[in-house]
């Protein structure tokens, strides 16, 4: 489960830091346990559009990007960080944090933070189909003054995705292809303060899945465990849109996944710059799921 809260329609900046430590878990090939699962598909934890799983799990990203201020364009880097805790197989909750460091005006420090819960509502093995729904709130006042707002911010969501395994064998390359989605509203408890309605949805071909279950066309590692991937994760608050188009890609295995972004923005309120988001995840129930991966009720 990755949340990212959006306020006033514009998209919080989500990003990843790269963690050194789990890069000895990043070796091995296989992706037969990891978390988000219907039928043959894997559906990975995406970094600007959640995926439609929960799981044991810890989410780094490190994002930068330019974007419109009182002042002009202002810069923002931003470390964002999330562990999510199976409390049974199909229940998990979150909590969440992002450090952000700004210029015009300067300004450094923690954003609100966060908690959330999430749960899996169906699994269509036969038809790679998953569905969840959570509920997310931003807790104001828990940050940094320069940064974080003095009101919260809740955000019920329902997320979906469906792989394309079921296709006929004439159209078997398109197999590997996958599409998940979200929505809901942002609502704020500030006086006066806008809601939105935050969706998107991302599109990815997966090349495991094409050597796994579709044709082994010899792809070398890493390549073989590569799913390129486009998200677009949008907002719409106060009669404007605003959003993204993020091309990249996610190396994943049974143990984590690594994934670089693109960020485009879609108009001038998205922003005036090509942005970059990068992630490291561990997946906590491959890791050790007799004891940290464990869920606290089977």
């Amino acid at each position: 489960m990755h949340t990212s809260s959006r306020r006033g329609g514009k998209p919080l900046l989500t990003a990843a830091i790269i963690a050194a430590s789990t890069s000895s878990l990043l070796l091995i090939p296989s992706l037969a346990s990891a978390h988000a699962i219907a039928g043959d598909r894997v559906f990975p934890a995406t970094m600007a559009v959640d995926d439609p799983g929960v799981g044991d799990e810890a989410n780094l990203v490190y994002g930068h990007q330019r974007v419109p201020g009182d002042n002009g364009d202002q810069s923002i880097n931003t470390f964002d960080f999330e562990y999510d805790k199976l409390i049974t197989p199909r229940l998990a909750v979150s909590v969440e944090g992002s450090y952000a460091m700004q210029n015009n005006p300067t300004a450094r420090g923690f954003d609100n933070f966060g908690v959330g819960l999430k749960y899996l509502l169906y699994v269509n093995e036969a038809h790679e189909f998953m569905t969840s729904v959570g509920i997310s709130a931003e807790l104001g006042g828990t940050g940094s003054r320069a940064i974080a707002d003095n009101f919260s911010t809740i955000s019920p969501t329902i997320f979906a995705g469906k792989g394309m395994g079921d296709l006929p064998d004439s159209l078997a390359y398109l197999r590997p292809i996958a599409i998940t989605g979200e929505a809901g509203p942002a609502l704020t408890t500030g006086a006066g303060q806008p809601n939105a309605f935050n969706y998107g949805f991302t599109f990815q071909y997966s090349l495991p899945y094409l050597q796994q279950h579709v044709r082994d066309i010899g792809l070398p590692q890493p390549l073989a465990n590569i799913i390129p991937v486009v998200e677009v994760p949008l907002s719409r608050s106060q009669g404007q849109t605003t959003g993204t188009v993020n091309p990249g890609f996610i190396w994943i295995n049974r143990y984590g996944q690594f994934g670089v972004e693109a960020q485009i923005p879609m108009n001038r309120a998205s922003g005036s710059h090509v942005g970059i988001l990068v992630q490291a995840h561990i997946f906590f129930d491959d890791v050790a799921p007799t004891t940290l991966g464990k869920p606290l009720f089977q």
